[in-house]
């Protein structure tokens, strides 16, 4: 295992650090990447110092347009062989599409589409010639919700979704698996939530802690999983909430005046 590395994106908190620290508890040495300087550093030092691992710590702003490349370069230079490729990094936002900042929504895409699609091209490669790898891309639940507010994210989360599935059936053959993981909400800074709502979300089953994910994660990627959606109420309430009509949905969003009042 001194030899396996495991990458990770978007690591310096949440998600991503839940992922690295479990990771880091199986022994593997990890590449930890987000575009906070200072505090993937200071994580870096921890989990290094706690599970005696390597821990190679970047700073990489993923939603530039050479962020795959330069990452994937990166790890040549210092000869660090990918066994594992976690596709963690994104955004979240609740607004209308046509009234968000067009730099938000060409960062979004960036996070969710180009930069983890050319994160599984460049290490999928060395995988395939390896004949031995795992990656891990992070979808949502909201892949199945095409709904307003959310428009750009749930249609990204979809494209990780389908890409995920077409790429596994590509590399099968090769001993690389393709996990997609598809999440109901997770208990993150990514909702501005206060303590209490989280406590209260995460004990109604509404949300899921992190490190449970996490740890639910990466066993169904290591057991070779094609796809997890965890959670026995997202399994429940999905079904559920395909069967709502469009009328009702907007009916909805103009109550939270979210939509204008016509139709």
């Amino acid at each position: 295992m001194e030899n396996r590395w495991a990458l990770i994106t978007g690591a310096s908190s949440g998600i991503g650090y839940a992922y690295a620290e479990e990771l880091a508890s199986r022994k593997y040495n990890l590449v930890i990447v987000s575009n906070e300087e200072q505090i993937i550093q200071e994580k870096g030092n921890i989990l290094a110092e706690k599970y005696s691992i390597k821990v190679f710590s970047l700073y990489i702003d993923l939603a530039e347009p050479d962020a795959a490349k330069n990452l994937y370069n990166a790890c040549c230079q210092k000869k660090i062989q990918i066994d594992i490729l976690i596709n963690n990094a994104g955004m979240f936002y609740f607004k209308e599409f046509t009234d968000e900042k067009a730099e938000l929504t060409e960062k979004m895409l960036y996070l969710h589409i180009t930069t983890p699609t050319q994160l599984c091209y460049y290490f999928g490669k060395e995988m395939k010639k390896r004949k031995y790898g795992f990656i891990l891309n992070m979808s949502s639940m909201s892949a199945w919700l095409p709904y307003p507010g959310i428009a750009l994210y749930a249609s990204t989360k979809r494209y990780l979704k389908s890409f995920s599935k077409a790429l596994r059936s590509e590399l099968y053959d090769y001993n690389v698996s393709v996990t997609v993981l598809c999440p109901g909400a997770v208990c993150t800074n990514l909702y501005n939530l206060s303590d209490h709502l989280k406590i209260l979300a995460i004990n109604l089953g509404i949300m899921m802690r992190a490190e449970t994910l996490a740890y639910k994660g990466v066993n169904a990627l290591l057991h070779r999983k094609a796809m997890l959606m965890p959670g026995i109420l997202n399994k429940i309430v999905l079904p559920l909430i395909l069967l709502l009509p469009a009328g009702f949905i907007r009916w909805c969003m103009r109550k939270s005046k979210l939509l204008p009042t016509t139709d």
